[in-house]
């Protein structure tokens, strides 16, 4: 119990006293509990100066002496914790160092006071939260102690069990943490060769631990040490040897002595659980856990039958009952992923299948974390059964194996078909949201608008998705069959909800592509039919919603089957129209995402005359456009006008259609807008800059940009008639915004009317940028492009950005330009150095004062100089000399930059500028007599400044270029000063001293050989860059900087590629599935 004790005067002077920790001077236990109360009361005055005590007082690196008496002392609780929390600092710390007769004590003490207070029934069940906290300290100490200078500990703790349960109980709380710290927590705290040996004496020692477990569960009676003891035996079962398992009546003991008992199942079923989870064992050993499964099915068979409905019982029954089901969800998961052959065999297959059912009975229980454990066992199996089946297809076809192997994959499913129709109706029932859909019923049962994504839920979809793709292509049939029937009952009303139509919908959805055409034509005109019907027949705003959003998930799922059927394509896209009008919240952005979804992938079907219609259906939706967006917002509209434009994308030889007279008709409405903003602008020039006037040519600029994205090169008719306007726009813009700045300085940025004026200017550029990148032929020719639109956009636009102060400058102009030298290269060569002049030198002033201002334009600038260096590099030389250097330099800095997509893009430019270099004759003398030794000093900076280890394959790559360069002679200019030069100097034998003289300067721990060793396998002509990026490498390690370090990240590209690998291999399993990739991540956009 916590005395009530007053605050001391003063903290300043409390502290001082109890600093003082001399042998000489009595320790005072009361004014610290006065100390820690202070610290602990909520509504003192003084509780901020306690704290900042209590943590001097902790750094006081004597005070571990007086944890003694402040244990035994002291009246205050939370003092007691803090004389452990002492004691515990100084053992993690500085135990190696303290003498040892002061470890010993410390030691001596620790244990006597766990053996007092565990020995005692009333002090265990009074103080239980200090003693678990006393055992942790034990814990610690083992673990710098044990099994070197305390061999005796096993033995003796076991000796001591066997004098009282009491004490018995708390050893075992001991052994379990022992356990978990040395097998599960030890990775980050204790280094490999400490835990190896820990695990062997453990290892050595366990049987005298499990005699003594075996002991207690046979003769104890006491609950509380019998649920302790088969938690630890639970922490001991992954690791121990084998014949402690199975030689033993343990199994036997825990299905038939502990599983009945209520009070303990749980602790069983999770020793039961790690068994059965034991993988990669001898196939003597199958029989036995045939037999454990055998007795584990029996016992849960005495508490409900596998045909037992568990969803109610977990609901309606207690904490244990619902840890119980998980459990065996854990059991039976775990169980069949590691043993799920084994119980093929003739004997066992009746076993096998009662256990599936449960798992099915499982599966159904109203909880997302049982459901995802039984998950991934369903997903294992129908994986497993399908890749069975196509290899026993595979060799049918090959006529390999006919008497066996051919019908094992058929056989197989067969076995499996009931339970596979369970697991079909479970996915079904409980499939989870995919990404696309957009509207949700929230915590008070309100139909809304989704406004945060769930990871978890889209990642669970995303296994449930392949699962059901298996399961389908195992029998299509039965699939339909249960999604029929559960329409027909969403259709009659007998079962209708919400969320079962919801995830039947989702589930119908998410197997596109696993059915042949005719399967998929056939169950889905019914499924659209009855959505369709549904729709008419349920009243309500909220179910109107619902089915609305369903509807459009599914239509978005089956392009194939819209392809094929124009009739349903039409009246799909008009019920989409409707779904326009309906201002429920996410059905309108869920509408207009699917009609862009639709747009792209059957675009060929709306621009060439269909059956029956007497034109193309793009003809009647320009016609009647205005009436269809009248009601969407504008970022509704926008992805509308996209969608338009993803269907005039198409100009196959099929389509006959006007395009450009389509594409003017499309932008009437933005195009009449923007003409009467004009003549207002004409007549006034401050209309321009009302707020709600930049807004609107904000709007129409957006729509022109995402119509620009999905109509391409056709584009230029559009954008011929309002070009030069934009471009006044954005100079009129400019000027205000100069304007301001000059009259208020850089604050004026921050204003509402600037912010809003340089939002339309950055809609201006990346309209422009949309453009350039995608202009092409027959409509916008590079040549026809760089000649005229870029002419008149480098004025308003460079000399803004030249003139402005660094806070007004965007970032677009960079990406720009970046894309005009991308784009159309060699045709704007003449224009670069106009455009490094206005770009260069001020971007550069921006960025280099530090590594962290203007990122984004960082970032851009970098991207900019390597379209420079790629598309159009010998315009980098006709710039003046003092600008070439500022290039170097800034290549350079980008190299040395911490941020590692900065470094990156640095070191590819350095890299393709000196091969450009070595392909132009008439300028790399001059370039290596100028930079080459710089350069080679400056790659091996940041090789060998340990923050950028990612780039060592970059690092490599460069070094053995430039050095072969020279040692191949192809420098022929001098690299040193010849005045100071001996005679006969050649630039390899300097560059070879130059470069060991750098190396033994900057690294005093390498030798003179270990230099000269590397410096001559760097020469080396022989060697590739996988054997050079070796060589490297090792030198790396040998220096001491590198050697306490993690090195991963030199060996970052070789992790790279594995990943990739891996990644491609996943692909292709995926790509060989029909129906495991989503349409959308097919690329067949006709």
């Amino acid at each position: 119990m916590t005395t009530a004790t007053s605050p001391p005067e003063s903290m300043e002077v409390a502290l001082q006293r109890l600093l003082d920790v001399s042998p000489t001077q009595e320790f005072d236990i009361v004014l610290l509990d006065n100390v820690i109360s202070t610290a602990y009361n909520p509504v003192s005055p003084q509780r901020m100066a306690a704290n900042k005590a209590l943590m001097t007082l902790q750094e006081n690196p004597d005070l571990w002496t007086k944890a003694d008496s402040i244990l035994e002392r002291a009246q205050n609780h939370q003092t007691r914790f803090f004389g452990l929390q002492i004691l515990d600092d100084v053992i993690r710390t500085r135990w190696k160092i303290l003498p040892t007769e002061q470890r010993d004590g410390i030691k001596n003490y620790v244990v006597g006071k766990v053996i007092s207070m565990s020995s005692d029934e009333e002090a265990m069940k009074r103080e239980k939260v200090f003693i678990q906290k006393l055992n942790l300290t034990l814990v610690q100490i083992l673990k710098q102690e044990w099994p070197h200078n305390w061999s005796s500990f096993i033995p003796d703790l076991v000796g001591s069990s066997k004098t009282s349960e009491v004490l018995c109980e708390n050893n075992m709380q001991i052994l379990k943490l022992l356990s978990e710290e040395v097998f599960d927590f030890s990775r980050d705290q204790m280094v490999t060769e400490k835990v190896k040996k820990m695990k062997e004496s453990l290892n050595g020692e366990f049987s005298s631990i499990y005699h003594l477990c075996e002991f207690i569960l046979e003769h104890s009676q006491r609950p509380s040490l019998l649920k302790v003891t088969l938690q630890t035996l639970q922490r001991f079962l992954t690791w121990i040897p084998l014949g402690f398992i199975f030689q033993t009546n343990l199994i036997d003991a825990l299905l038939n002595k502990f599983f009945p008992v209520p009070m303990f199942r749980n602790d069983t079923l999770e020793c039961l659980t790690e068994i059965g989870n034991l993988t990669d064992l001898k196939p003597e050993y199958n029989p036995l856990f045939r037999k454990l499964f055998a007795g584990f099915l029996q016992r849960l068979g005495d508490l409900f039958p596998p045909e037992t409905y568990l969803g109610q019982a977990y609901e309606n029954g207690s904490e244990d009952d619902c840890i119980f089901i998980q459990r065996v969800a854990l059991f039976l998961s775990g169980f069949f992923k590691a043993h799920l052959k084994i119980l093929e065999v003739p004997d066992s297959q009746q076993l096998l299948m009662t256990g599936l059912f449960y798992l099915v009975r499982v599966s159904e229980v109203p909880d997302t974390e049982i459901f995802r454990i039984c998950l991934e066992s369903w997903h294992m199996l129908a994986q497993d059964l399908y890749e069975s089946e196509r290899e026993s297809l595979g060799s049918t076809v090959l006529n390999i194996g006919s008497n066996g192997n051919a019908s094992t994959g058929a056989n197989r499913k067969l076995m499996y078909q009931q339970v596979l129709t369970g697991a079909r109706q479970v996915m079904i029932a409980n499939m989870a949201k995919p990404e696309e859909v957009l509207i949700v019923e929230d915590e008070n049962g309100d139909i809304v608008r989704e406004t945060t994504k769930d990871t978890d839920v889209i990642a669970q979809y995303k296994t449930m998705r392949d699962t059901l793709v298996f399961l389908t292509h195992l029998n299509c049939a039965n699939t339909e069959t249960i999604m029929l029937a559960k329409l027909t009952e969403q259709v009659d009303g007998t079962n209708w909800s919400w969320n079962n139509l919801n995830t039947l919908c989702w589930a119908i959805g998410s197997i596109s592509g696993a059915m042949s055409e005719d399967e998929e034509k056939r169950f889905l005109v019914t499924v659209i039919k009855d959505l369709l019907g549904l729709c008419e027949q349920k009243k309500g705003k909220d179910n109107k919603a619902v089915i609305a959003s369903n509807i459009m998930y599914v239509v978005g799922q089956y392009p194939r089957f819209l392809k094929a059927h124009w009739k349903f394509l039409k009246t799909v896209v008009n019920k989409l129209f409707e779904f326009m009008h309906e201002v429920h919240p996410g059905v309108q952005d869920m509408a207009c995402d699917t009609f862009l979804k639709i747009s792209t992938k059957c675009k060929r079907k709306f621009v060439t005359l269909q059956t029956d219609e007497t034109v193309p259906f793009i003809c009647e939706l320009v016609d009647s456009l205005p009436s269809i967006i009248s009601d969407l917002e504008p970022h509704q509209v926008q992805s509308f006008y996209e969608s338009v434009g993803c269907m005039l994308n198409d100009k196959g030889a099929m389509v006959k259609i006007d395009r450009p007279a389509l594409l003017a008709k499309l932008m009437d409405m933005p195009n009449r807008t923007w003409r009467k903003i004009m003549e207002e602008a004409i007549k006034n020039v401050e209309t321009l800059v009302e707020p709600s006037t930049i807004k609107e040519i904000i709007k129409i600029l957006k729509s022109n940009n995402r119509v620009c994205h999905s109509v391409g090169p056709l584009f230029t008719n559009q954008l011929e008639t309002f070009f030069l306007d934009m471009l006044n726009v954005y100079k009129v813009y400019s000027e205000r915004i100069s304007t301001a700045v000059q009259q208020q300085g850089e604050i004026a940025t921050q204003m509402s009317l600037v912010r809003t004026m340089r939002s339309a200017k950055k809609e201006v550029l990346r309209l422009l940028i949309v453009f350039i990148d995608k202009s092409g032929p027959p409509e916008a020719e590079a040549r026809a492009v760089a000649q005229g639109f870029i002419p008149p956009v480098l004025d308003p636009i460079l000399g803004d950005f030249q003139r402005n102060i660094s806070g007004a400058r965007d970032p677009e102009v960079l990406t720009l330009f970046t894309t005009v030298v991308e784009k159309l290269k060699n045709h704007v060569v003449d224009d670069v150095p106009r455009i490094m002049e206005a770009i260069f030198e001020c971007t550069l002033q921006m960025i280099t004062k530090n590594f962290e201002d203007f990122p984004e334009h960082r970032l851009r600038f970098y991207e900019f100089l390597r379209a420079i260096n790629s598309r159009c590099f010998s315009a980098l030389f006709n710039i003046p000399p003092a600008h070439q250097k500022l290039v170097i330099d800034a290549v350079v800095w980008a190299m040395k930059h911490t941020e590692r997509n900065i470094s990156d893009t640095g070191l590819d430019i350095l890299h393709e500028l000196l091969l450009n270099v070595g392909r132009t004759p008439h300028i790399a003398q001059g370039f290596y007599q100028q930079y080459l030794l710089a350069l080679i000093q400056d790659v091996f900076a940041v090789l060998t400044d340990r923050l950028h280890k990612s780039g060592f394959k970059m690092h490599a790559t460069l070094l053995r270029h430039m050095f072969h360069l020279v040692q191949m002679n192809q420098v022929t200019v001098p690299l040193f000063d010849l005045a100071n030069a001996p005679a006969g100097q050649s630039n390899p034998v300097f560059l070879r001293d130059h470069i060991s003289n750098l190396l033994v300067t900057s690294f005093p721990n390498v030798t003179k050989t270990q230099v000269a060793s590397f410096v001559e396998g760097v020469f080396n002509l022989k060697m590739d860059l996988p054997t050079f990026k070796g060589h490297l490498r090792d030198f790396l390690i040998q220096l001491k900087e590198f050697s306490v370090e993690d090195n991963s990240g030199l060996f970052s590209e070789e992790t790279e590629q594995e990943t990739r690998k891996r990644e491609e291999a996943v692909l292709a399993q995926r790509i060989a599935v029909p129906g495991l990739l989503k349409p959308s991540e097919i690329d067949n956009d006709l």
